[in-house]
């Protein structure tokens, strides 16, 4: 069959749309925790370390807080990704859940030490059902992110039989950012429980977002897809890969 050459670069240009859009996501997700805690250490922005990252909404840099996590939930909810019957592995669907959750975050805060203070927020009530709210979206943002490494991002090579794999193929990476995103979060209470370290809330938060940042940007092929790096991670070496594009 003949493909005509206008097609071809309208959906080779498609592609690279997906890649940066991918890029995007990840990058955001990198750079939340390090500008947060970075400004944190600079007189100028008189804001000291925060117990979490939560806690960034009573700050001087709320807006980075929730022009970042805003930033990602519409990334999230404009990316388009494959659909699939199974839930768990619906690209379209988790990505949507997942930027709704992102903005749920942003603008709905957690609760506040003192109640006494104003909270500029879309719903400035000094309720606590409000602060729960925000818990459980964060809760279930990175469970989906956990669930999009390990479950979406790895279908792209479920077929796969060239051998042998690197240990750097991207399902590795993809499974060991989904699964270590899982155990942050779960130690998050734990720490918080046994008072494992100061800052252990914050700590465990930046790492799972890293897992996840790092997750979107190799999926974006942010390192590139040529030579070395396309065969170790990806096994190949056309930089586009017109009939995966959609499953990757």
């Amino acid at each position: 069959m003949k493909i005509d050459n206008q097609e071809i670069k309208i959906e080779s240009n498609d592609i690279f749309t997906y890649r940066r859009i991918r890029r995007a996501i990840g990058y955001l997700g990198l750079i939340l925790p390090i500008l947060l805690i970075g400004f944190s250490f600079i007189p100028f922005f008189k804001t000291q370390l925060q117990p979490s990252i939560s806690h960034y909404y009573f700050t001087n840099l709320r807006e980075i807080f929730t022009g970042t996590l805003s930033a990602v939930g519409l990334f999230l909810i404009c990316y388009k990704g494959k659909s699939n019957a199974s839930f768990w592995k619906n690209d379209s669907l988790l990505t949507n859940i997942a930027g709704i959750m992102a903005i749920g975050v942003a603008l709905l805060p957690m609760n506040p030490d003192d109640f006494a203070i104003k909270i500029y927020t879309l719903f400035p009530y000094p309720e606590k059902f409000l602060g729960w709210l925000h818990y459980g979206f964060a809760a279930i943002l990175f469970l989906i992110m956990a669930l999009l490494a390990i479950n979406v991002f790895t279908i792209g090579q479920k077929d796969e039989t060239r051998d042998p794999k690197s240990i750097l193929n991207e399902n590795n990476i993809y499974r060991f950012c989904g699964y270590s995103i899982l155990i942050f979060v779960i130690m998050v209470p734990i720490s918080e429980s046994l008072k494992l370290f100061s800052y252990s809330t914050l700590v465990f938060e930046a790492l799972a977002l890293f897992a996840f940042g790092i997750a979107w940007l190799i999926k974006g092929r942010a390192l590139g897809d040529e030579g070395a790096i396309g065969r170790k991670l990806y096994q190949e070496n056309n930089p586009v890969d017109t009939e995966k594009v959609f499953e990757e």
